[in-house]
């Protein structure tokens, strides 16, 4: 199959999407192709994903309650653990992790060996796009040359930009947002060669408003990285504020309200216990190690990290010192953390700061437990196992902690409940802010 039959396929209509990954990007990206009219084949290697799409059980909460059931019951759409069938697509958007590694190295192990896998079935007229955010080159370089070692396009002499496409599109997902969807976010396209570029875009345009085709893969993947680094350094510009403002009797939540009232060359970030979600806290990461492998120093990116990477223990320092003005030791105290997501209103704990603070004063002797109506209980994460389960938010539970910790600020919280029966409250979010003048305790904006 060419360029054109690649082109007329997606252009009627009739192209097979596949997408592996049906976690927080895949998923809404096989929605936005299914509601408009296309069959989707999700790949995931996690049996409790295909089982509950399959019996229309909704495991991503902010994503709708009836989405599981819609797919479940629709014969444009299957889930599948077999990535023996992935043949079978005529696209297939790739979906999967990149974490850091031991030492905040990228780790593209689930890329490539989902690349692997992609070759070992690629068949002509097959079309790939890394959504997956990474380091300029690693489409065109790693994944190309996963796809190329995975067997089929060698045994069969299968010619990138002739028998079969690769191309980069980051995703653009924010768990939770109300005010944007996935077809109105813009999609950025860049292909390892203009044909794929040509081919990607024309899949994308039957599900997403607008499609923004760039020059390359490299372009792609470098806008992803600086939406997120020019996010991370803001984040950690404001936090590094806070600290000083703190010191000096200074709400930066007023401050930051009283700077946006300029109307041009300020937007408003906010601080707050650290970063969270799968993209700020690791981004920036990815490309402070691809500008060392060329020799060029990343100081402001590398500091901006060690900002927003140090801010639990800022709040911990913040907990213990209030505990100190009541006549109390972390040892022994009594800590209840409220929200354990890394955004309010949302299930997603990914990289969520909360386990970090979890974690840091339960190594001070507290005793830490948490509260979130959207998870009732803690998985195994990449760092920590906390193995706890949702405590109640009732006057008595509330009374029966020493303090309480604001680390997401949840709008199922009851927040005059909190306030009429909190000894300490440590607000990390500025939720307290119109609750203030009902405080019965300590208010300690940290």
């Amino acid at each position: 199959m060419n360029e054109s039959d690649n082109l007329a396929l997606l252009a009627d209509g009739d192209a097979l999407v596949g997408i592996i990954g049906l976690g927080y990007v895949g998923l809404p990206l096989a929605r936005a192709f299914h509601d408009k009219g296309l069959r989707v084949l999700g790949f995931d290697v996690d049996e409790s994903k295909v089982s509950d799409l399959a019996e229309g059980r909704n495991y991503i909460k902010h994503l709708g309650e009836d989405l599981a059931e819609r797919l479940s019951r629709s014969e444009r759409f299957e889930a599948t653990q077999d990535l023996s069938r992935l043949s079978e697509p005529d696209a297939i958007l790739v979906c999967v992790p990149t974490p850091l590694g031991e030492h905040q190295e990228p780790d593209l192990s689930y890329v490539l060996n989902t690349a692997r896998e992609i070759g070992a079935t690629l068949r002509s007229g097959q079309l790939v796009v890394l959504e997956s955010t990474t380091y300029p080159g690693t489409t065109r370089g790693e994944f190309l040359q996963a796809i190329v070692e995975g067997g089929a396009a060698a045994d069969t002499k299968l010619g990138v930009g002739e028998d079969f496409f690769v191309a980069y599109s980051p995703e653009r997902e924010d768990p939770g947002r109300a005010s944007h969807t996935m077809p109105d976010v813009p999609k950025l396209v860049g292909g390892v060669d203009p044909a794929s570029t040509e081919i990607a875009a024309s899949l994308y345009e039957r599900a997403i408003d607008r499609v923004i085709p760039v020059s390359s893969a490299e372009v792609a993947e470098a806008a992803k990285l600086l939406e997120n680094v020019f996010r991370s350094v803001n984040i950690a510009l404001v936090n590094e504020m806070k600290i000083i403002l703190t010191k000096l009797g200074i709400n930066i939540w007023e401050v930051v309200e009283a700077a946006s009232t300029k109307p041009f060359g300020f937007m408003p970030f906010h601080p707050g216990p650290g970063l969270g979600g799968h993209c700020i806290p690791i981004d920036p990461f990815y490309l402070s190690w691809k500008a060392k492998e060329i020799g060029c120093p990343t100081r402001f990116i590398e500091l901006a990290g060690e900002i927003n990477t140090r801010m639990p223990d800022y709040v911990i320092e913040r907990v213990i010192h209030a505990l100190n003005e009541k006549g109390k030791a972390a040892r022994g105290s009594r800590i209840l953390v409220l929200g354990l997501a890394y955004k309010a209103d949302v299930d997603d704990t990914r990289e969520s700061p909360s386990f970090a603070l979890i974690d840091g004063m339960n190594s001070l002797g507290a005793h830490v437990d948490y509260c979130d109506p959207h998870i009732p209980r803690t998985k195994k994460m990449r760092k920590y196992n906390l193995g706890l389960e949702s405590v109640e938010l009732t006057a008595e539970t509330i009374a029966s902690y020493d303090a309480l910790l604001i680390a997401t600020a949840h709008r199922d919280f009851d927040y005059t409940l909190i306030a009429e029966h909190a000894s300490i409250i440590v607000d990390t979010r500025n939720a307290m802010s119109e609750y203030a003048a009902q405080v019965k305790g300590q208010l300690v904006l940290a």
